[in-house]
């Protein structure tokens, strides 16, 4: 599925790292949700094929969320912070990642 394109990312370039947090944290306990800050280019079939291949679980479904960089001030200069990309991974209820 992810290799059909041209542009497919490798599993180990899709997710970035655990997007670990007190919101996040409530979510995998409460509804087995897992959060990662993933690749700006990667789709949710891509994100899906990774989790499943990097933690072997079964995924049922993957929401993506796009953040545009915030600017900032200080002084009399304006910068803006980078642009990222969450997803949101709802797992099996009987499978779990072990870190969080």
């Amino acid at each position: 599925m992810a290799a059909e394109h041209s542009n497919a990312l490798s599993v180990y370039n899709v997710i970035k790292r655990a997007h670990v947090t007190e919101k996040a944290t409530h979510l995998v306990e409460r509804s087995n949700m897992y959060t990662f800050m993933v690749n700006r280019a990667a789709t949710k079939i891509d994100i899906r094929a990774a989790v499943e291949a990097l933690w072997n679980v079964r995924v049922v479904s993957v929401k993506t969320i796009n953040r545009v960089g915030k600017t900032r001030r200080h002084k009399m200069r304006e910068s803006v912070g980078p642009e990222t990309k969450k997803a949101i991974v709802v797992l099996h209820s009987e499978d779990r990642i072990a870190f969080f």
